[in-house]
């Protein structure tokens, strides 16, 4: 199968590679299925959405950008992803891009949660002040 995105081009996938989203990305109500791909020599990964190939979000490790970062699923959450352990899950923060390097950030906020063995995922909200929707990658 494949997804021709004007961002990243030919992207080919199989079927067991398709990751849903029974409560979805906010914002994006209407698509459930997505793809992940690693972006190659760096931090970066690619979550580009199988139906409507307009749609890619690029993401990054929370961990990666805050050493100390937490987070805590609800049981509700845990239960939708179906995760057992906690090595399921995969936690990502959106990034938003801009050409001004200053202006990258990271929602650390909202981070997007995803069992990587039974490819569910969901975005999540984190109850904590420390964490900002746009916290900046690039420190001054």
């Amino acid at each position: 199968m494949e997804v021709i995105s004007p961002v990243h081009g030919k992207i080919t996938y199989d079927e067991n590679e398709i990751i849903k989203f029974e409560k979805t990305i906010l914002g994006f109500d209407e698509l459930h299925n997505f793809i992940l791909r690693k972006v190659e020599n760096s931090n970066f990964t690619i979550l580009q959405s199988i139906e409507d190939e307009k749609i890619s979000f690029v993401l990054v490790s929370p961990f990666d950008v805050e050493s100390d970062y937490e987070i805590k699923l609800s049981n509700e959450t845990i239960e939708r992803i179906k995760a057992k352990f906690a090595s399921d899950v995969s936690v990502f923060s959106l990034v938003t891009l801009s050409s001004d390097i200053k202006k990258i950030t990271a929602n650390l906020k909202a981070p997007v949660v995803i069992n990587v063995n039974e490819n569910l995922g969901e975005q999540v909200i984190i109850d904590k002040e420390k964490y900002k929707i746009k916290h900046p990658l690039v420190k001054e």
